[in-house]
């Protein structure tokens, strides 16, 4: 049993087509605004699309495109959506509001309640089960929103960044959580964190700017990213070009980086097997790699690439220096040497060693 959906919604730029397949969890990641939370409201039935179609295995969620439009509610899809807050009913205790899910379908008050219970225990707090949701910590209260999402029975699960409120105690035991109870469920969660889709998806999608830029399994993305966002949650500089015999041809303005002038400049780096000249490719490099230099450097074979610094922060014992999309990790005592600030011109030099090119 699959799950597919192409949606589209104008007055959001939205644009988008993805399959799960049974028992699949899907990471989608992209900057503010991407449409993340739009797809996943689109795919819970809370928001309306202008036009495509949806369907969970035989059951058809939407279907704007024929004659006989077809809009599945959203207590009839059988679809869970876990959101950043917990939104549990205050007035019910954490058992009843676990139970609400198979009661609203139909169970008995017994049937429902042992549910909850089993849920309840899966999650790990059936001791708060008598408990009201104002008497629960923040990660106490997320895990019953997991349970009665749980408990519902879903076959396909949509969670909205559910470890977002939570504080850096709480987040990794969810995280644990959900790693568990995942396994054999149809799942989609958007995270803005590595982490998340490293320990939970089996698959990333990238979104930008209501479209899916790139897609394929974690931690390929993210070993070989093809986007400025997943270069960046990889925590490596990215630039997009044209393969060449030795390395990558791209432009000054390649990747929203700051490099100064407009002409297109070289790359030197290492091609990977599949990479052919002549086809889009991208070169990537870790900022742990580059060296700020206040004149070109000259040797071979390395990179110098004429950049305007944009802004300058810790980076654990170093300073990150960034020049738009580009970084270097340079030391304190490197950084106060070239007096460097947001504004001043510098290059960022990279040896071609350190540089890895594969097709886009």
């Amino acid at each position: 049993m699959s799950f597919h959906i192409d949606a589209t919604v104008r007055a959001r730029n939205l644009d988008v087509s993805l399959s799960l397949g049974p028992a699949e969890t899907v990471a989608i990641l992209g900057p503010n605004g991407a449409g993340k939370s739009t797809l996943l409201s689109v795919a819970a039935g809370l928001l309306r699309p202008d036009a495509g179609s949806a369907r969970l295995g035989e059951r058809v969620l939407f279907n704007l495109d024929g004659g006989s439009r077809v809009w599945t509610p959203p207590h009839l899809r059988g679809t869970a959506l876990l959101a950043q807050e917990p939104l549990l009913f205050p007035h019910l205790s954490v058992l009843d509001n676990v139970a609400f899910g198979p009661r609203s379908a139909g169970a008995s008050r017994a049937q429902s309640r042992e549910t909850a219970r089993h849920w309840l225990a899966e999650v790990d707090v059936a001791q708060l089960a008598e408990r009201k949701p104002g008497q629960l910590s923040g990660g106490q209260a997320q895990r019953v929103a997991v349970a009665r999402a749980l408990a519902a029975s879903p076959e396909l699960l949509l969670l909205d960044e559910p470890m977002s409120a939570l504080d850096i105690h709480a987040a990794p035991h969810l995280r644990r959580l959900l790693k568990r109870v995942l396994s054999g469920h149809r799942a989609l969660i958007i995270t803005h964190d590595v982490l998340d889709a490293l320990m939970l998806a089996d698959r990333v999608i990238v979104m930008e700017k209501g479209t899916i830029v790139e897609e394929g399994a974690t931690r390929e993305v993210f070993r070989r990213p093809r986007s400025q966002f997943a270069a960046g949650l990889a925590g490596l500089n990215l630039l997009a070009g044209t393969v060449t015999e030795d390395g990558l041809r791209t432009f000054a303005t390649a990747g929203g980086a700051s490099l100064a002038g407009g002409a297109s400049l070289h790359v030197a780096g290492h091609l990977d097997d599949e990479a052919e000249p002549g086809q889009p490719g991208v070169a990537a490099f870790p900022p742990s790699a580059v060296s700020v230099f206040l004149d070109a450097a000259h040797g071979s074979p390395r990179n110098s690439f004429p950049v305007a610094i944009t802004d300058l922060e810790p980076h654990g014992d170093h300073i990150r220096v960034r020049a738009g999309d580009l970084a270097a990790d340079i030391t304190p005592a490197a950084s106060a040497e070239l007096g460097l600030e947001p504004g001043s011109r510098v290059y960022f030099v990279v040896k071609a060693t350190a540089v890895q090119v594969y097709a886009a």
